[in-house]
């Protein structure tokens, strides 16, 4: 049954009725991203479990020669000073996204702002919340060299 057949008062499983503004993986992916915009460490870690993993780029990259991701506190806060820290502004250009229980994935580019400079990231983007509403993974899949070609001056 599609969503627009349901009977006046039925209840309809989350699946065919998603909060798109409210579903676990849009909430913290928002946070992270707003903290990021906000230029708000604090609040960005906050926003992770314990055991929290970022995989910006996913594979092996600059920021994670083997390709891992960073995973806690101590990591996160680290990735964060090498990354997000450097830069003097990053947007997010998402399209829709496709939510799947406390998970999304959205295509589209990160724009950063660096030393004058202009790059973009295009690919897929996704979040996953764990039990509590927390990030519990952050994965952005895109090509260093693919952005690194986007360069220029701003």
């Amino acid at each position: 049954m599609a969503p627009s057949d349901a009977v006046a008062g039925e209840q309809l499983p989350p699946y065919l009725n998603i909060d798109r503004e409210n579903a676990p993986g849009v909430v913290v992916g928002r946070k992270s991203r707003e903290a990021v915009e906000k230029r708000d460490k604090q609040a960005w870690l906050d926003n992770f479990a314990e055991d929290g993993i970022v995989e910006d780029p996913v594979g092996p990259s600059m920021f994670d020669e083997e390709g891992v991701g960073h995973r806690g506190r101590d990591a996160l806060s680290n990735f964060w000073d090498i990354t997000i820290a450097t830069t003097e502004k990053i947007e997010f250009v998402f399209d829709e996204g496709t939510i799947c229980g406390n998970e999304v994935a959205y295509i589209g580019k990160i724009v950063t702002h660096i030393a004058g400079h202009i790059s973009e990231a295009k690919g897929v983007f996704t979040y996953a919340a764990d039990e509590n509403g927390k990030l519990k993974s952050l994965r952005a899949f895109w090509e260093v060299a693919k952005t690194m070609e986007s360069l220029r001056p701003a």
